[in-house]
């Protein structure tokens, strides 16, 4: 199952911080609690607000609350996080994905 996440940062200032400190080290974090990433953009409309899109799967017959709230709950995901000011993420928007049978998968 795939999931489309989308964080609503603060500021242009905020999201540049993320990607460029913080996902790094969620890169090799997530892996550990079986969450794939496949990629991460950022929005790049000056008139939109400042967004992050990552793309992530889970395995077969994952409980995906479950896997993101041990994620979140985590040392790991403290010391991605460290530094970085929590209250830059205005939102988190998720959307679960399923693949169409018949066009091509990622």
């Amino acid at each position: 199952m795939f999931q489309l996440r989308t964080y609503t940062l603060a500021s242009a200032e905020a999201a540049d911080r993320y990607l460029s400190v913080h996902w790094p080290r969620h890169l090799d974090s997530l892996p550990t609690f079986g969450i794939t990433v496949h990629g991460v953009w950022r929005s790049v409309d000056p008139e939109a607000p400042a967004r992050v899109f990552a793309l992530v799967s889970f395995a077969p017959g994952a409980d995906i609350a479950a896997v993101n709230a041990a994620y979140m709950q985590s040392d790991a995901f403290r010391a991605d996080m460290d530094g970085f000011d929590l209250g830059a993420i205005r939102g988190v928007e998720v959307q679960l994905l399923a693949a169409v049978p018949g066009l091509p998968p990622l």
